[in-house]
């Protein structure tokens, strides 16, 4: 996967707009010769994995196109303390004008990808993949599925458009499970996959029987239901474990042989990862 630079541009742009205000950077304006030059580092504070390079630079490039930029890191590489990751030269004013955008894209992003590595990390040798969901910020959904694909993990529906996915309110509201089925499946096209919730093995067996779903999610299932689940459904559905997952239970998750484990937390509650702008002096 990988952002779309119209994508990339209007976000940057709306960033750098948000932060400017009436139009300019009074303290760099004040305090800074209109003809400095600068050089700085971006400078990994901590370990972890690199995401949203692109968009961070393109503050810069959007803020003056005089800069000299040279890359040492590339998203989804690996980064310890210390590490460079990339050397911006050029107008000193517009290199503090940019910086915040530029660290605001790219710790959120790195964070995220970071999350991620370490969930998918957590499970290695099984057979489950980690997956993000639609817990994302308003705006940023896009680059924040993007750092969780850099980060290992794979990426669940992008919006409520591309699939159909049966929750308990749905279910509730259509007059069943039954009902709720046979309503999506009339009106979905070939190519679009049908997902159902069931909290219980009770509702499992229910979408077993009627049929018309292809993935079903096992939503706040113990551990020892999981296990029940995944063999009652014995391959004729993808199963997709969700609820209660942090990286202490994602492990057992991920060993009761289920194919997909979402983790909202991916998105809504990566903390950001310390990474710095340096001024060369």
């Amino acid at each position: 996967m990988s952002l779309s630079p119209l994508i990339i541009e209007d976000a940057v742009r709306r960033a750098l707009s948000e932060d400017l205000g009436h139009g300019h950077d009074i303290t760099s304006q004040s305090t800074i010769p209109a003809d400095a030059d600068g050089v700085a580092r971006i400078v990994a504070r901590e370990h972890g994995v690199l995401a949203g390079l692109v968009p961070g630079l393109t503050a810069f490039t959007f803020t003056d196109p005089d800069f000299d930029i040279q890359i040492e890191k590339q998203d989804g590489d690996f980064l310890e303390d210390g590490d460079v990751i990339a050397t911006i030269e050029g107008p000193a004013r517009a290199l503090l004008t940019a910086e915040r955008t530029c660290l605001n894209f790219m710790t959120h992003l790195s964070g995220i990808a970071t999350l991620s590595a370490q969930f998918v990390q957590a499970i290695d040798g099984t057979k489950a993949k980690i997956a993000c969901t639609r817990k994302t910020l308003p705006g940023l959904r896009a680059f924040q599925k993007y750092a969780v694909k850099v980060g290992g993990g794979m990426n669940h529906r992008f919006g409520l458009d591309d699939a159909i996915l049966i929750k308990d309110n749905h279910i509730a509201l259509a007059g069943g499970i039954a009902a709720a089925l046979d309503a999506a499946k009339n009106s979905a096209g070939h190519m679009v996959k049908i997902e159902i919730e069931v909290d219980t093995l009770g509702q499992l067996e229910e979408v077993l029987s009627h049929g018309g779903a292809d993935i079903v999610m096992l939503d706040n299932f113990s551990n020892e239901n999981l296990k029940e689940a995944v063999q009652r459904i014995d391959g004729a559905l993808i199963t997709e474990a969700s609820g209660g997952v942090n990286l202490g239970t994602v492990r057992a998750i991920a060993e009761t042989g289920v194919d997909i484990i979402s983790v909202g937390a991916l998105t809504h509650s990566a903390p950001a990862l310390d990474l710095g702008l340096d001024i060369d002096v």
